[in-house]
Order: C-alpha cells, then sequence, then structure tokens
C-alpha cells in the first residue's frame, strides 16, 4: 500500500539539491544565464582623476609652488605612482571584471611596456637610473585602463578586448616619439620630439663657420678690472667683494653685451682681463674655450677626444676652470685634468686622474672644480682627492677613499693650520695639503655629496647632508690629543639640494627647495623662507646686504640679504633653458650660462 507523505513547507529563499525552487521546473533555472554584477568603477574613475591632477595638472599651473611641504612636481611624480598602483589594486581586486580578464590586461600592460623599453629613446631608456620610462609610462597606462573600462562597459567581449590591446599600443607608440632633454631639480622631464634637433646639434649646425681668431681684438675691449680666478670666486665662497651695483634695474637694467650659443656642459667662468673661461661638449670632444668679454667671440679651443653623458642632466664636463699665474687647470667629465697655456690654450700636462686614483666614473660624472694650492693641483675624483705637481703634472699624493661625491675640494684654515676639506662618503673629510693624510673627519648621513662647505668667522664649519637634508654646523679644534670635532646644532631650516649657500653676518642665505631662506647661525632657526626660484645658484654682495641669484628658468633677481624678512629688489629674464650654472659678477660684468646659452651683461655700479 502506498504510504501518503506530508510535503515539507520551505521559504522561497531557499534552494533545493538539485537547483531550482518550488514549483519551477530543474530545467527552468539551467537555462537561465547567469547574471553578473557591472563593474565597479567608481574606485578607478576617482583613483584616475587624482592622478591627472597630481601629475599633469598641477605640475602645470604651479610648477615652483610647493603642497604638504613638498614642490608641486615631486608630489606629482610620486603621487602619479601612488595613484596608479591604485588603480591596479582596484583593477586586480574590487573591479568586478572576470578573473582572466584582470590577470590578462596586467601581464598584456607588462609585456608591452618591456617591448617598449627597448625601443624607446636612450634618454628615455636611461633616465632616472633606467627608471624614467616606468614611472612616465605606468601612471599614463594606468588611466588609459580606467577609460577603456568605463568606455567599453556595455560593448561585447570581443570588441572590448581589441580596444583595449589598441590603447595600450597607443599610449607605448607614443613614447617611442619621444626623447628628453633631461629634467629639472624638482624631476620635471623636458620632453620634446624624438627627431627634433637638439641644442647641442643646433650649435654645431650654426658654428662650422666660426672658428677662434685671437688677433681680432675688440677696438673697445672691457676689462673687468677684476679676476674671477674659478668655481665661485676668488675665495671659493660666492662672495663678491668690492662691488656695489644698482638695484633699481627699471631705473637702471643690465645692458647685454652679447648673447651667444655654447654646447652643453655645467661649467661655470673664470675671468682674467679681457678674457674668460669655461668648459663645453661639442660633439665627440670635451673642450676648454677662452672667449672675449667684449664680444663673446671665441680666442682658442682646446679639445679632447671625450664626451660625458647621462640622462638627467645631458652631455658636457661638470667642473669650472681654474686661473693661476698664466695657466688654466680643467677637469673634465671623464676624469681627464688638464694644463693649459691660459694665452693660447697649448698643453703644459695632462693626466687622467679617475685612471691614477681608480676611481670610478659616478653617475652624475666627475664634477670637481681644481683647487691650486701652493704648488699643488688638488681635484676630486668622486669622493677621493689626487694632488698633482702644478708645475710637472707629476702625482704628489693620493687622498682616503671616500666613496662617492660630487663636491669639490675646498681649502680652510683652522687654529691656523691650512688644510683641504672635501664632502665624499663619509661625510666632512679634512687631509693635509702636503701629503694628504687625514687630520679629522666627521660623520654624516649617506647622502650624495654636492654643497660646498662654508667657513663661519669663529672657524666652524657649516656642511650639508646633501640632497634636501639637513644642516649641521660643526667646531673643529686643535688640541695637545689632535683634532676634535663636535656637533653645535643641526637644521632642517635650510636644505640644499645641489645649490650653494652663502654666509653673512652670522647667517647663511641658500636654496631650500626652490625658495630661498635664511638661519640664524646661532642655532640654525630660520628666519624667513620666500620666493620661488627653482633650483637655482646665488652670489653675495656683501658691501650692499645683497643676493644676486640666477634661478633654474635663467631669470635673474636681487634679494636682500637681511634676516629680518625676505625682500626681493628686481627681476630680470637673461637666459632661456634650464639654469644649474654657478654665475659670475667681474666687476660690472655679469656672466650667466647654462647648457644651451650664455650671455653677458654690464651692471650699472653706485659711484664713490
Amino acid at each position: 500500500m502506498a504510504i501518503e507523505q506530508t510535503p515539507v513547507e520551505r521559504s522561497s529563499d531557499e534552494v533545493t539539491i538539485l537547483g531550482h525552487t518550488p514549483n519551477e521546473p530543474p530545467h527552468a533555472q539551467t537555462d537561465k544565464p547567469k547574471t553578473r554584477k557591472p563593474l565597479r568603477l567608481w574606485p578607478g574613475v576617482v583613483a584616475a582623476t587624482l592622478l591627472i591632477l597630481l601629475r599633469f595638472v598641477l605640475p602645470f599651473v604651479a610648477p615652483d609652488s610647493k603642497l604638504f611641504g613638498l614642490p608641486i612636481p615631486i608630489l606629482g611624480l610620486f603621487g602619479g605612482v601612488f595613484c596608479a598602483l591604485a588603480i591596479i589594486i582596484w583593477w586586480l581586486f574590487f573591479s568586478r571584471a572576470r578573473w582572466s580578464e584582470r590577470i590578462g590586461v596586467i601581464v598584456l600592460m607588462i609585456l608591452a611596456l618591456l617591448a617598449t623599453s627597448r625601443i624607446v629613446h636612450v634618454s628615455i631608456a636611461k633616465g632616472a637610473m633606467g627608471m624614467l620610462f616606468p614611472i612616465l609610462a605606468v601612471p599614463i597606462l594606468s588611466v588609459a585602463l580606467v577609460a577603456w573600462a568605463f568606455a567599453t562597459r556595455s560593448i561585447s567581449n570581443k570588441v572590448r578586448r581589441a580596444s583595449l590591446v589598441g590603447a595600450i599600443l597607443l599610449v607605448c607608440v607614443a613614447f617611442t616619439l619621444l626623447r628628453t632633454g633631461g629634467i629639472t631639480g624638482n624631476a620635471a622631464s623636458d620632453l620634446h620630439w624624438r627627431w627634433s634637433q637638439t641644442p647641442e646639434e643646433k650649435m654645431l649646425a650654426q658654428a662650422v663657420a666660426e672658428e677662434p681668431a685671437a688677433a681680432q681684438a675688440a677696438p673697445a675691449s672691457i676689462n673687468t678690472g677684476s679676476d674671477w680666478p674659478g668655481f665661485r670666486g676668488p675665495e671659493r665662497n660666492g662672495v663678491v667683494r668690492g662691488v656695489r651695483i644698482k638695484t633699481d634695474w627699471v631705473a637702471a637694467p643690465p645692458a647685454e653685451l652679447w648673447h651667444r650659443p655654447i654646447g652643453p656642459g655645467w661649467s661655470s667662468f673664470a675671468v682674467h682681463g679681457d678674457r674668460f673661461y669655461t668648459q663645453e661638449q661639442r660633439g665627440g670632444n670635451e673642450v676648454v674655450a677662452c672667449y672675449n668679454v667684449t664680444t663673446g667671440k671665441p680666442i682658442w679651443r682646446h679639445n679632447d677626444a671625450a664626451r660625458f653623458w647621462e640622462s638627467n642632466a645631458g652631455a658636457g664636463p661638470r667642473g669650472t676652470p681654474t686661473l693661476s699665474d698664466g695657466r688654466v687647470y680643467t677637469f673634465g667629465g671623464t676624469g681627464i685634468l688638464n694644463a693649459l697655456n691660459a694665452e693660447d690654450g697649448s698643453v703644459v700636462w695632462t693626466r687622467n686622474a679617475a685612471s691614477d686614483t681608480k676611481a670610478k666614473l659616478p653617475g652624475w660624472g666627475f664634477s670637481s672644480s681644481p683647487l691650486v694650492e701652493g704648488d699643488l693641483v688638488i681635484v676630486a675624483t668622486a669622493g677621493t682627492l689626487a694632488a698633482y705637481d702644478r708645475n710637472t703634472g707629476e702625482p704628489r699624493w693620493f687622498g682616503p677613499q671616500g666613496g662617492g661625491g660630487y663636491s669639490s675640494p675646498h681649502r680652510v684654515t683652522i687654529d691656523g693650520v691650512t688644510q683641504i676639506v672635501l664632502m665624499s662618503g663619509p661625510g666632512a673629510v679634512s687631509v693635509s695639503p702636503a701629503d694628504g693624510k687625514v687630520l679629522w673627519q666627521h660623520p654624516l648621513s649617506s647622502n650624495t655629496r654636492i654643497v660646498q662647505p662654508a667657513q663661519v668667522a669663529n672657524g666652524d664649519l657649516l656642511v650639508s647632508d646633501g640632497e634636501g637634508s639637513d644642516m649641521h654646523r660643526i667646531s673643529v679644534a686643535h688640541e695637545a690629543g689632535g683634532w676634535t670635532v663636535s656637533e653645535r646644532w643641526t637644521s632642517d631650516g635650510l636644505k640644499p639640494y645641489f645649490s650653494d649657500f652663502v654666509i653673512h653676518n652670522g647667517h647663511a642665505y641658500g636654496f631650500d627647495g626652490t625658495s630661498i631662506a635664511c638661519i640664524d647661525l646661532k642655532d640654525g632657526a630660520r628666519k624667513w623662507e620666500g620666493g620661488s626660484y627653482g633650483h637655482g645658484q646665488l652670489v653675495l654682495l656683501p658691501d650692499q646686504n645683497v643676493l644676486l641669484i640666477v634661478s633654474e628658468h635663467g631669470k635673474l633677481a636681487l634679494v636682500g640679504a637681511a634676516p629680518d624678512r625676505f625682500t626681493e629688489l628686481t627681476q630680470f629674464p637673461a637666459i632661456e633653458g634650464k639654469t644649474w650654472n654657478h654665475p659670475v659678477l667681474a666687476g660690472d660684468v655679469l656672466l650667466v650660462r647654462n647648457a644651451e646659452e650664455m650671455v653677458a651683461f654690464r651692471l650699472a655700479l653706485h659711484e664713490g
């Protein structure tokens, strides 16, 4: 007999083990397509919008401003990378796309980047220690991913995939059409079409017919009346004594003497009489050149078959010539040290200091400016000093191995003892000029050494960690047991990156990022910060308490060197292009250059 079973009541939310709900045939459920949730787009759109604002909009409208204490271009660079990472995380874990699509998109982007990196211009491939291309491309690819996901959310899979491949190829192909002329101090790239001529190529094309002509003397030759023997002036400290200029440049603007193209390089000038000397790159030759102050025309050139290039700053020598007793001493970007006759450029002697010290070529090239000390010529091959007999060029001694560095040897006298201080890997290191033996050293953090030390009135030294890090005041003394070094204070009120600073009336003045800052030497406290000049250079006119600044963008400015407040007196456009070279003021003649051009101005002086 059949037993009748009572049906069990179930809620409508429960599903039977057959996969269908009560009162619904099994086939009705299996025939119904499974519904996927739509893409979750809003996190990607928010991240992409923020990326565009940080990476492109803000650096365009406010390139020299700060936000959250960081320069806008630096903030945009790191913000762009962070937002790109956020987009990738969104896509992989929160987008709701099919897993095969999520993984496939990332793999395709990586493969496209690897393939493109092999064919982009060398300046982009090697920029920022080989990271420039991904730093530039990944944020743009990430934005393209969000735009693609948004635009194709309602079309067929076949079309979506084809459009994805097209978008990635479009971005990658665009980068193969570009080159970079380097980066600014705030890491903004100087992008150009790949096929466009570089300033060096333009200069070489224009200079073919121009040859040095020593016999052509200017009818009214200018004698500056004040020598500028080399790097940062007579005392190598950026101080111009005995000169008072008129600061109203509306009533008495700088009068241009001449303006001409020059080969790339970050050398400054040495000046004697009506001649000045500098270094530049011309194709495959590293050049030491002598020019006429009055006309800017070349008098002689010395060529070395050498070329240094790196993608951030470009080609050319970094050091500044040094004049002494009728000779000009130069140190090139690859390590060639020359002693030349200042009259005609003939070679007195030459050495390869890099080979002599077995120093490895640093990433930004050898950057030391020669120091003449007694009968020696001393250069820094990165963090190692090399001293040569100034008459014969024979090596006299090599200093301690000091790791990396881009600073120049600096002469100081402490407790009556003349010594050579170099900012190198270990920190501040002092050696005896007689034999190169270490007298004392003061450890600093492991940042790259670029900025020169400066001596305070009582003999203390102001030294910088480098690369935008803290400033230190150290006290050095010679006692019975030897040399002692103690640190008086550390300050973040003045943090130079590669722009040198000056000391005046108990205060230090220099670049802090893109601004000028003043700190008190008693305790390192910041007195003020002001202006926006990029990463430029400056000199001090102590007779009238004025800083003469050349901005990174080639503008001249006068700023008061007084601790009460920041005061900009005037500005004047001088030169075009990225300007990192130190300016020179010899008498009333101001010389300014960068890696593309140089210009001479005559400044109106105060009488009496």
